[in-house]
């Protein structure tokens, strides 16, 4: 804890707390859901160009951790930031249903399945920035776009999959299609767990062998 209190006041940048608080954009009633994964996904790049610009890699450097528990620091930041906007978004969803909002005619809505798909792209993209970031420690830039386009392919492929007849049931809020939509809320968050872990691993294992 004491490691992600250190980056939530020093190194996060104040965008990054920002976009955290977008999941609230699933109260908007015609907005591309899936958006709000591209903040969480934009997050780790401001921050990561933040801690470059403010020289935080030799500022931790001086402090008594080890690079692994650095990496383990920003690591569990962007998790917090990903998990927050998510459960953000859970009041909001259901303060839709108060307002009694019509289904989302621009794509996805804010389904069980919209939260396990959710999780599948911060884990892809996690698994692909972190590594990318930490094989040098300061390339946020070209390791933003690397990791962008996994994740763009997934927002397209989860935005037109509720397009096809036969996977309308993940753009529903009926009890069964809600049920349905439960295996994929597990898949997803059992991917993302797998996934940050993979990352965690391979990026301390490059950034060991960074010469700061």
């Amino acid at each position: 804890m004491k490691l992600l209190y250190k980056e939530l006041m020093l190194a996060a940048h104040p965008t990054s707390l920002v976009f955290a608080c977008l999941g609230c954009l699933v109260v908007v009633p015609a907005y591309p859901y899936t958006v709000i994964f591209m903040f969480g996904c934009l997050a780790p790049y401001i921050t990561f160009l933040y801690a470059r610009e403010t020289n935080d890699a030799w500022y931790s450097a001086i402090l008594p951790i080890t690079k692994r528990e650095s990496v383990k620091g920003k690591c569990q930041l962007i998790v917090f930031i990903q998990l927050f906007q998510l459960l953000l978004s859970i009041p909001c969803v259901v303060l839709r249903t108060i307002l009694h909002i019509e289904n989302n005619p621009v794509g996805i809505d804010a389904t069980i399945a919209w939260y396990g798909l959710g999780f599948i792209i911060y884990g892809v993209f996690d698994l692909v920035f972190f590594p990318a970031y930490y094989k040098n420690g300061y390339k946020a830039g070209k390791a933003f776009v690397i990791a962008a386009i996994p994740m763009l392919l997934l927002m397209i492929a989860s935005e037109g999959a509720v397009r096809l007849p036969a996977l309308a049931w993940l753009d529903s809020y009926a009890p069964y299609d809600l049920l349905l939509q439960a295996p994929i809320l597990l898949f997803g968050i059992l991917c993302y767990i797998i996934l940050i872990c993979i990352a965690y691993w391979v990026s301390v294992k490059r950034f060991e062998r960074v010469d700061l």
